[in-house]
């Protein structure tokens, strides 16, 4: 990545970026279940409905599904799969109480409070989500993230999700900055990095596990594997 100097704003993505979304499902569904006296066992819930979220997260942002139907299809697909039976009106209990309690749980990834405490002072920094308005609000302040950053746009606000250039070009006008003088940073390569470099942001791609793409690293995007190793460049 070039002209580094030439960089004011940087925006980042929130969930598996900064905010250790899988963690804090984790614990969420946990205490869920439990208030709701359902005996299923957490990992092999989870082994089967993270694929399904996944699925349903990529099917919203090519707005294939709605919001409530991503909130009842991804649950009711995993106890259909774990044959479990439950009635549609404590799916959509469920669903609501996921997302109530999801906030609070606030894992952050590892250097996360420190790379924000080094960019702070030489940056203006943003958030760029698809998650859903009022859990994400909540999930920036109870996690003590909320002031670090100067314009949060989420694709509730705006219409469209990630990788829609309008979400993008939102945000670049909320934030009165310029392509050239921006960077985006982000875990997906399809919403995120993508989705920058359509509207010509250049990227850093934040990939924990290292795997997809791990040698590339060009004048489009940087592959990092923890959050600290951004500021060697920044």
């Amino acid at each position: 990545m070039k002209n580094q100097s030439t960089i004011k704003h940087i925006f980042f993505d929130l969930d598996h970026t900064l905010w250790d979304f899988e963690t804090n499902s984790k614990k969420s569904y946990e205490f869920i279940f439990k208030q709701n006296d359902l005996e299923i066992e957490i990992d092999l819930f989870l082994q089967h409905y993270i694929p399904i979220n996944f699925k349903y997260w990529k099917l919203f942002r090519e707005e294939q599904v709605t919001k409530e139907k991503l909130r009842y299809g991804r649950l009711k697909e995993t106890f259909d799969l774990l044959n479990y039976t439950i009635k549609d009106e404590l799916i959509y209990k469920l669903a609501d109480e996921y997302l109530e309690n999801l906030s609070n749980y606030n894992q952050l990834f590892d250097g996360t409070i420190e790379l924000l405490d080094y960019l702070k002072p030489k940056y203006k920094l943003h958030i760029i989500t698809n998650g859903f308005k009022e859990t994400q609000f909540q999930k920036l302040e109870k996690s003590g993230l909320l002031n670090y950053f100067d314009v949060i746009v989420t694709s509730e606000c705006v219409g469209v999700k990630k990788p829609n250039p309008k979400i993008f070009f939102h945000a670049l006008k909320q934030a009165t900055a310029e392509t050239y003088e921006s960077v985006m940073i982000g875990d997906s390569l399809e919403a995120d990095i993508y989705g920058a470099k359509n509207v010509g942001i250049k990227s850093f791609y934040v990939n924990f596990a290292d795997i997809n793409n791990a040698n590339n690293k060009g004048d489009t995007f940087i592959l990092i594997n923890e959050l600290l190793e951004i500021k060697q460049y920044l």
